[in-house]
């Protein structure tokens, strides 16, 4: 017989982010969670505009993903698009 296991509930008070990166025009890109670390919104601020971010939602910052030689037809971004599109032009 299968045993259930019960998930803690999850913990909004908790925000989270991941910076990718700084470009040179000053903007971060980063993701942006609330409860869970793996379910998050792709965002870019400036740098003031990212700070203050980062106060009023009292993040926790993640270390950056590790690079992966295997990705999925799953695993990409709003910026690896970007990317793609610039090197077709």
């Amino acid at each position: 017989m299968a045993q259930h296991t019960e998930q803690p509930p999850m913990d909004t008070t908790r925000r989270f982010i991941r910076i990718h990166r700084e470009r040179a025009n000053g903007f971060i890109e980063f993701e942006f969670a609330i409860g869970e670390p793996d379910v998050f919104a792709e965002l870019i601020l400036s740098r003031q505009a990212f700070d203050e971010f980062c106060v009023a939602n009292a993040v926790e910052v993640l270390p950056p993903r590790p690079a992966s030689a295997d990705k999925s037809d799953w695993d990409w971004r709003l910026t690896d698009v970007t990317r793609a599109l610039l090197q077709n032009k």
